[in-house]
């Protein structure tokens, strides 16, 4: 008999004690490690900016959309699949938590080879369809077949790691970022400065860090006696695989349908040369920064939502959507007002050009002033998706790739760049319309029973 003893050093169990403290408790970690992923994404931008040219970082800039289409889709079916497992935990239920663990193994393995192959042939074509400008497309294709051919390594973090905090851990990503971080901005800075590889060695070093993040990760679960597997949960595994892939395709078919929209937004912009694509870049870095405190406060709701909704303690669910509303409130103050007041000098950081920069400064202020729609956006959208109803959400997705569409495609011919700010403005509030909505309709239901026995 499998042993079920849940070590509180390695495990949080979000369905007892206060609920702001254990959210808190499990957030600071995984800011951290959201933070330290930001950071060296950043500085790399940064190395490959400062130390190659702005075309280059307009190149490894370009590749941004493309990049989020196919890990955001691997990344939405992991979280998809962890939700899962965090509702098993929380429910106590060890057998069915082993069998989605298998579940998990086995389709994480397919969806890589699968991702691999797909994304590797077919990235001349999406270059090409983006409109990107002929100074950088060697430089895009080059660095985007480094980072497709090591897919694998990217798609064994986000597993492993999302498998981690479904279980209350958010503390070994946080090491495993750290160390990975360290190791890419020290082999950047050697590939780049040294060995003069260009976007090459900005695309090796990241590989290599993600194998460093991998090899932390597996070697804490394995050490979980909670989730030792036998071979015997790896069998007859046909249900748990269709259960895993309801509640995880819709997640990432959410991420891959916002990536398509971002897409649109960039062939619009490369179609103005080198200039445009370099500034929205820069913008992209500093928006990814910006929005990831929220960001991570919502995988702290959704991982808390998620063990509560498998316990059926619903009460607590409401709990912590309010003070992840509340933490996000404080985010936008702190935050928004950096991107609203600070523009030139946050540019001036990435970029050298005058013109880039000029952009830039038009851009941060727009989307910094609206950027509490965004932040409530990720709460809400959590906290569904914690409860397993990600249909809704990924409905969502696609009204944000359509207010992308319609507002990059009318207005960036009459107002120029700032219509990308407007464009990201739409595709938030749109969103954010939706899943407030499936939210109520979420929960709603779930108190009936409370509401009958009060008026009985």
């Amino acid at each position: 008999m499998k042993s079920t003893s849940v070590s509180k050093k390695q495990t949080i169990d979000f369905t007892e004690g206060k609920p702001a403290s254990l959210i808190l408790q499990f957030f600071w970690p995984l800011l951290m490690t959201s933070m330290c992923q930001q950071l060296y994404n950043f500085v790399d931008s940064v190395i490959v900016g400062r130390g190659i040219s702005d075309n280059a970082l307009a190149a490894v800039g370009n590749m941004g959309s493309l990049f989020f289409l196919i890990v955001g889709f691997s990344f939405g079916l992991a979280n998809g699949f962890g939700i899962l497992i965090a509702q098993s935990f929380g429910a106590k239920d060890f057998d069915e938590l082993h069998h989605r663990l298998a579940g998990t193994i086995q389709l994480g393995v397919v969806l890589a080879v699968v991702l691999t192959i797909f994304s590797v042939l077919f990235l001349p074509n999406a270059l090409t369809y983006l409109r990107t400008d002929p100074i950088i497309f060697q430089d895009s294709l080059k660095y985007g077949y480094i980072l497709f051919g090591g897919l694998f390594v990217g798609i064994s973090y986000n597993i492993s790691a999302s498998i981690l905090r479904s279980l209350g851990d958010s503390q070994t990503p946080l090491v495993s970022i750290i160390v990975s971080s360290v190791t890419n901005l020290c082999l950047d800075s050697l590939f780049i400065f040294v060995f003069k590889m260009g976007v090459e060695g900005a695309a090796i070093a990241t590989i290599i860090a993600q194998i460093v993040s991998v090899g932390i990760c597996l070697r804490k679960l394995f050490s979980i006696e909670m989730i030792r597997l036998s071979r015997t949960d790896f069998e007859n595994n046909q249900r748990v695989w269709l259960l895993l892939i309801s509640n995880g395709l819709p997640m990432a078919l959410m991420n891959s349908i916002t990536a398509i929209g971002c897409m649109v937004v960039q062939y619009f912009v490369n179609g103005y040369g080198v200039v445009y694509t370099a500034a929205y870049a820069a913008c992209s870095k500093y928006l990814n920064l910006f929005m990831n405190p929220a960001a991570t406060m919502s995988n702290a709701v959704s991982a808390f939502t998620s063990q509560n909704y498998g316990a059926k303690k619903y009460d607590r669910i409401v709990d912590g959507i309010k003070f992840g509303l509340k933490c996000v409130s404080v985010f936008y103050v702190v935050l928004g007002g950096i991107m609203i007041f600070l523009p030139e000098q946050l540019a001036k950081v990435l970029l050298t050009g005058q013109e880039q920069i000029k952009l830039v400064c038009i851009f941060m202020p727009a989307c910094g002033i609206m950027l509490i729609f965004l932040n409530i956006l990720f709460i809400v959208r959590a906290a569904v998706q914690g409860m397993g109803k990600p249909m809704l959400p990924m409905v969502s997705g696609i009204l944000e790739m359509v207010l992308r569409t319609l507002v990059i495609s009318i207005l960036m011919s009459r107002i120029g760049f700032r219509a990308t700010a407007y464009a990201e403005i739409s595709a938030w509030i749109g969103a954010l319309l939706v899943n407030a909505y499936a939210l109520y309709i979420t929960l709603y239901p779930l108190f009936k029973p409370y509401r009958q026995v009060n008026i009985g």
